[in-house]
């Protein structure tokens, strides 16, 4: 099975992207999966979707938390994800 799709939305000079890296990269190596990064700088349709909710967190192209990222519920629906 593969690994779920983690993907965290971030742009320039975001102090709340920076806590979110580490929620995600801390949740993720956690369980063994990697994730990316993407910038809405460089896509306008990206920038004009979520340019207040940054940063935002997808798994599997499911939006599943923005702003705050939180760990628990991260961790709990990659596991699930991962037992799919």
């Amino acid at each position: 099975m593969p690994n779920p799709d983690v993907v965290l939305l971030t742009k320039a000079d975001c102090h709340l992207c920076a806590a979110a890296r580490d929620a995600v990269e801390r949740v993720t190596s956690g369980l063994g999966l990697t994730w990316t990064e993407q910038s809405i700088d460089t896509d306008a349709v990206l920038r004009e979707r979520y340019a207040e909710e940054i940063p935002v967190v997808f798994v599997d192209g499911i939006q599943r938390d923005f702003w705050k990222i939180d760990e628990a519920r991260l961790a709990r629906v990659l596991k699930k994800a991962i037992a799919a």
